[in-house]
């Protein structure tokens, strides 16, 4: 993507990988202002930015339930229970609380729950079935106890699943990156739910009627 003065007042990137942070050096090549580019969720980790540094200084992402945190009790417990004991694996320990790191652990979270949930439906200390998981992560309901017993404060917001809801959420804020770090900049935003839902069904429907699938509907999720 290239940046030119004669582009609108905002320019929104949607890529990840090389374009992000390409598309950084080059607004900063034409003097395009930073704090005017948009990143999606994807376009919003160290991953693209640290390589451009100071030079990205103003750039914003719209982060879904996440963005780099390094306070939070959660990240204090692996440093402590693991990197300090030397038993840290897969990341740096300079890494951990970063984005993409967030939002392996917020898999790790939601994957853990829903095995926890479908286990106390269809018996604890059981394995669990394909099935049965898939019932779990569509009745996931992480409320804000939970957040703050397993030390997500600040990172999750209160999350609940359906069959007809896998999102469970349409939060979203900013995040902007300082030079040096990833700083969240705003208080939540809602999105129009009638504008995404319309768009969600138009597009899941063509794709059912392609592939010919049968949708599910509410009579057939049970619970």
């Amino acid at each position: 993507m290239q940046v030119r003065r004669d582009k609108p007042d905002y320019v929104v990137l949607r890529g990840y990988g090389v374009m992000t942070p390409t598309s950084l050096k080059e607004a900063q090549a034409v003097g395009y202002p930073r704090d005017r580019m948009y990143g999606s969720w994807w376009a919003g980790s160290e991953a693209d930015t640290r390589d451009v540094g100071e030079g990205g200084k103003g750039y914003n992402a719209v982060v879904l339930q996440s963005s780099a945190n390094r306070e939070a009790k959660v990240i204090e417990d692996i440093l402590s229970s693991l990197y300090d004991k030397g038993q840290g694996s897969a990341a740096s320990k300079a890494e951990v609380g970063d984005v993409l790191y967030i939002r392996g652990v917020l898999g790790a979270l939601f994957t853990v729950e829903a095995i926890r949930a479908a286990q106390e439906k269809f018996g604890k200390g059981k394995p669990v079935t394909s099935e049965q998981a898939r019932w779990g992560l569509e009745n996931m309901n992480i409320t804000q106890q939970q957040i703050d017993e397993l030390g997500f404060n600040g990172i999750l917001q209160p999350i609940k699943t359906t069959c007809m809801d896998h999102m469970g959420s349409y939060a979203a804020r900013i995040s902007t990156w300082d030079g040096k770090a990833w700083n969240v900049t705003s208080d939540w935003f809602q999105a129009d739910k009638a504008v995404v839902d319309a768009v969600d069904k138009e597009s899941s429907a063509k794709y059912a009627a392609e592939h010919k699938i049968t949708p599910r509907t509410a009579a057939d999720c049970g619970n």
